[in-house]
């Protein structure tokens, strides 16, 4: 089948300080700035202005740092940067110091991180910077055995690596690493998939230099490797009956739990982008779903992408099988 004929792909330009989540839709969250209120009693007519800030009920959420702290609240933010921001306030250090976030365990646990959502029971434990590394490396195969994620402000680090590749021969690399250089390239705002790729194309048969900062560590965590394993689901969800959606741009936004059908769907999408791309971001993954799930043909699907995502320029090939992994997930394939 023809796919996406006239397709206009754009180039992935390095993109300063973006956010990794684009711009969803959703019910809005009461008691953030710049909402409208949501759905229920009290809920505004469209056309209506939202009602007044001290009327709205507020979100407060519960936080430490990883490596231990005091407890801390936050509340009032509608974007990733923000939440960092909140957390630099209640602790005071920088914000640019917090490297990610994971929800209800102060482990660096790939499956618990904080991507685009936040169950509203969820306690977030944020991992800061901790010692900064040098190393050399022998690329001797074509693989690297790297996983790559983001923390949707600029932060690029390891979420998984390969048994018996080249970086798991190499001890002193872990998960939850931030790639700072690679051969003196600095990658601070750049995203993961921009990272994966100059991976990916530096040369077979030689060395090259990375800088790495991982996450300061708390004493039961000093000497631990994690495989960066995946979990059943794929999706973290929280504990919450709904979820804070976090935007790039407008507000933030409270939404129902995904279907089983959208869960599956995620999941397989994910497997897909770590295939092809070398990355893995379920908050990327459910955008591509959200926009494929009610498109009739793969062709409408490819459009929607374009122009939703077109940085990514995703090949013909990859948005075929992502259609067909839509697809299974509809009819209940595994």
């Amino acid at each position: 089948m023809p796919l996406g004929l006239g397709r206009r792909k754009k180039a992935s330009p390095l993109v300063e300080n973006e956010e990794a989540e684009p711009i969803r839709a959703g019910l809005n969250v009461a008691g953030m700035e710049g909402l409208e209120g949501v759905g229920g009693e009290g809920a505004t007519s469209e056309g209506l202005p939202p009602p007044p800030n001290s009327m709205r009920p507020r979100l407060i959420f519960h936080t430490q740092l990883a490596h231990g702290s005091p407890t801390g609240r936050i509340e009032g933010f509608s974007n990733v940067r923000e939440l960092y921001a909140k957390i630099g306030e209640a602790f005071g250090i920088p914000s640019s110091e917090v490297m990610f976030c994971t929800l209800n365990t102060h482990k660096v646990d790939m499956d618990k991180l904080l991507g685009g959502q936040i169950g509203l029971e969820d306690f977030i434990f944020a991992h800061i910077k901790g010692q900064r590394k040098e190393i050399e490396v022998y690329k001797g195969e074509d693989a690297l055995g790297l996983t790559i994620t983001d923390n949707g402000a600029g932060y690029a680090f390891i979420k998984r690596i390969r048994e018996g590749s080249i970086i798991h021969q190499i001890q002193v690399i872990n998960v939850g690493d931030m790639i700072e250089s690679i051969n003196g390239h600095r990658l601070i705002g750049c995203r993961h998939y921009e990272v994966a790729k100059m991976l990916k194309e530096l040369p077979k048969g030689k060395d090259f230099t990375i800088k790495l900062v991982e996450p300061l560590k708390a004493f039961d965590m000093i000497g631990q490797r994690s495989g960066g394993s995946r979990s059943a689901s794929g999706v973290q969800l929280g504990t919450g009956r709904g979820t804070l959606r976090l935007r790039s741009k407008g507000p933030a936004t409270v939404e129902e739990l995904p279907s089983a059908f959208e869960e599956k769907a995620i999941e397989k999408v994910d497997d897909l982008l770590e295939s092809y791309m070398g990355i893995r971001d379920s908050e990327l993954a459910a955008t591509m779903v959200e926009l494929g799930k009610d498109k009739k043909n793969p062709d409408e699907f490819a459009e929607a992408l374009d122009e939703t995502l077109g940085d990514f320029a995703f090949p013909d090939e990859f948005v075929f099988d992502v259609w067909g992994a839509i697809g299974d997930a509809k009819v209940g394939r595994v």
